[in-house]
């Protein structure tokens, strides 16, 4: 029952839960301790009241966004509490008594310095919001950025000018519990010094050299950057905050290019979950700061997704313009009529080639180029599960989609009896559940497939640790959690304990990467995710639902796959392991493979999940494997040849378009130069000669 009333209220725990309802009836008791009346009773409930709203904003609740959307907002909540001090001194018959006058002309004060307050707040966050946004980029050398105020002035500002009532709160219930005003004044002069105070500590930053430069300077020093810096491949994204994975997957890559990458980003929300990276980041939310910069030096532009933002790229002349996805997999996004609008696409293999031919949305052949997939290096090609381990299978759900195609997603028809004869297998196995993080994002029916998957797995894994079967080396497991202790704690200090607090324009003055904290992180990370692997038996069920660990170190750790047609299964083959994959829509063995490249070497799974036990003797016995050839022709087809490696094809890409874009600028130049020199020579009146025209010699 509390694990629906969180998940109905969506707050984050029980405590919050606990929070949230004592708040709700804490100002019902508040209402009828003003009308008994009784000053201990409704000191009781203030301060539940108060408690359990500080407590809801610092945990961020969900539940507090709403009620400013049912204009039960903050300023109401503490407005009301007032509204009944006021009543409970009334019917204390206080109402003749100066305490009564000076608590309303307190609280009268005190709103009206909330309107001076708020706007200051506003007014320095404004002007401290950059017209562009930089990472690795040095601006602090051509602009002067000041420091940000303190922040306890800025932060969660409205809550804590609003508990600044508390002083005259209290002194007014104690003046009225012992018939004293003397302590309700002094509890109303501290409120309104307070709040004055507040008020006079922000005046300073919105004037004088406290404010950062107007957006005409950012954008004259950001120009001045690029001139100096001299980009030359540019990778361009724009998108929703969960749709940050599809930028960050390519960041090493970026980092190993052999011409000068520039990150260019149009939303805030993606810089801010940007993954750390050594390569400049500039974010320019507004269109026209983009088509004015200075990116005359760029010759490649990558871009990520099909986005309506890409117009104000696509538009300059001067690059080459390249969509390189996020995925390689048989879906409709794969082949999007859109990319039309791109001199050249860019696939992993000839199986992305053979897809837009098959589909022909108007995408050339010629234009097409075969550039592997760079991001799959990490993934280990697969030797058999080792002796005495017991086998790892990942279920790696895709999410539902946003059509409603029953074909998405595995989760909702077939996720519980995957799950069910996996963690039931004999031999066991153990069953690593990694779904989709966008899952039950649009479908309820998703969401909640997904929350009962969820239980099976950990009711199977506590089961497990109490089956005399599997033993747990405990010792070698506290190390392995000694370690990550000591690990998180290093990567914890590197990225700064209470996470990055600079407010944007600091971040943009002070974003210069450190390269060897970057590498160290890099080599942490590495160490991070073999000790969280060693920190728990090598049989015991989990779900992995987090940023850490990552898909790729999860393919690396297991012996086969059950997942849903998406790039997550092209991904995979590049292990050469046993997959199999779910026809959730039920077309057919055949006209599933017929559709969908990917899963000519897999096993079809109807939502049944009855065909299971291929995938597991597969696993068991690797020379039985009947499958194991197409895994290798069809890896081949889908992401290339292994030589050389997809880094060196990738780079072999780009400098080969940066060529056809210089030489068609060149031959833009020369055309120009030509028709200048025509126009100059021309006698006034004359037609100049068009193309193709002569000027009647030799014609007969």
């Amino acid at each position: 029952m509390i694990s629906t009333a969180i998940r109905v209220a969506r707050v984050g725990s029980a405590a919050e839960l606990a929070a949230a309802v004592l708040m709700m009836a804490g100002f019902p008791a508040l209402m009828l301790a003003a009308l008994v009346p009784s000053v201990p009773a409704f000191a009781a409930a203030a301060a539940v009241t108060y408690l359990a709203d500080h407590y809801l904003h610092r945990k961020g609740s969900y539940l507090i966004n709403r009620l400013g959307k049912v204009r039960a907002g903050l300023s109401i909540r503490f407005l009301i509490r007032q509204l009944l001090l006021i009543l409970l001194l009334a019917r204390l018959s206080l109402a003749d008594n100066l305490i009564y006058y000076g608590a309303i002309a307190c609280f009268i004060a005190f709103y009206g310095l909330q309107a001076p307050h708020g706007a200051l707040v506003q007014l320095i966050r404004n002007r401290r919001r950059m017209p562009v946004a930089t990472r690795n980029v040095d601006l602090k050398s051509r602009i002067r950025i000041p420091d940000a105020p303190p922040r306890g002035l800025l932060h969660r500002s409205a809550e804590k000018m609003l508990h600044l009532d508390l002083a005259a709160v209290v002194g007014i219930l104690i003046a009225a519990q012992v018939k004293s005003a003397l302590v309700g004044f002094i509890g109303i002069g501290v409120t309104v010094v307070l709040g004055t105070l507040y008020v006079l500590a922000l005046v300073p930053y919105v004037r004088g050299r406290r404010i950062p430069p107007k957006a005409e300077k950012v954008l004259a020093a950001v120009d001045g950057w690029l001139g100096e810096y001299q980009p030359e491949t540019v990778l361009y994204f724009s998108g929703s905050k969960d749709s940050v994975y599809q930028v960050n997957m390519w960041l090493d890559t970026m980092e190993n290019l052999d011409s000068k990458p520039l990150i260019i980003l149009r939303e805030r929300a993606i810089l801010n979950n940007l993954a750390p990276t050594t390569v400049p980041v500039i974010c320019v939310p507004g269109g026209v700061h983009l088509m004015n910069m200075d990116l005359s030096t760029v010759r490649v532009a990558l871009y990520a997704a099909n986005v309506g933002k890409n117009i104000h790229m696509l538009r300059v002349p001067t690059m080459k313009h390249v969509f390189i996805g996020h995925g390689d997999s048989d879906k409709l996004a794969s082949v999007n009529p859109y990319s039309k609008v791109y001199d050249e696409v860019w696939t992993a293999g000839r199986a992305g080639r053979d897809r837009y031919a098959i589909a022909d949305v108007g995408v050339r052949d010629d234009d097409i180029v075969e550039v592997g997939r760079p991001q799959l290096a990490p993934i280990q090609t697969w030797q058999g599960v080792p002796e005495g381990r017991c086998p790892t299978v990942l279920y790696a759900p895709t999410w539902e989609g946003w059509d409603g195609n029953p074909g998405n997603t595995s989760i909702v028809l077939a996720g519980e009896n995957i799950v069910k004869k996996l963690v039931t297998a004999d031999p066991p196995v153990r069953v690593l559940y990694k779904p989709h993080p966008f899952t039950g994002n649009v479908s309820k029916e998703a969401g909640a497939a997904h929350r009962r998957i969820t239980a099976l797995v950990r009711k199977a894994a506590a089961e497990r640790a109490l089956d005399p079967r599997f033993v747990a080396d405990t010792a070698a497991q506290a190390d392995a959690k000694a370690e990550l202790a000591r690990i998180e704690a290093r990567l914890a200090e590197l990225s700064g304990s209470g996470g990055d607090r600079r407010d944007e324009a600091e971040a943009t003055r002070d974003g210069q990467a450190d390269v060897a904290k970057h590498e160290e992180v890099a080599r942490l990370r590495a160490e991070w995710n073999d000790a969280y692997w060693r920190a728990f038996p090598a049989w015991e069920h989990r779900v992995i639902t987090g940023a850490e660990p990552r898909l790729y170190d999860c393919f690396n750790v297991s012996d086969a796959m059950v997942s849903d047609i998406s790039s997550v299964v092209s991904d995979f083959i590049a292990s050469g392991k046993p997959y199999a994959v779910t026809d959730s829509a039920e077309v057919g063995v055949e006209e599933f493979k017929r559709n969908n490249t990917a899963v000519r070497a897999a096993v079809i799974l109807s939502n049944s999940a009855a065909e299971l036990g291929e995938l597991l003797g597969a696993v068991r016995d690797p020379a039985a494997d009947p499958l194991a050839e197409d895994r290798k022709e069809l890896k081949r087809y889908l992401l290339g040849p292994d030589e050389p490696t997809s880094l060196v094809q990738f780079n072999t890409a780009v400098a080969n378009l940066a060529l056809k874009a210089e030489t068609r600028n060149v031959g833009q130049a020369s055309r120009a130069a030509t028709t200048e020199a025509g126009l100059a020579n021309a006698v006034p009146g004359q037609r100049l000669p068009t193309a193709g025209e002569t000027d009647g010699v030799g014609t007969g």
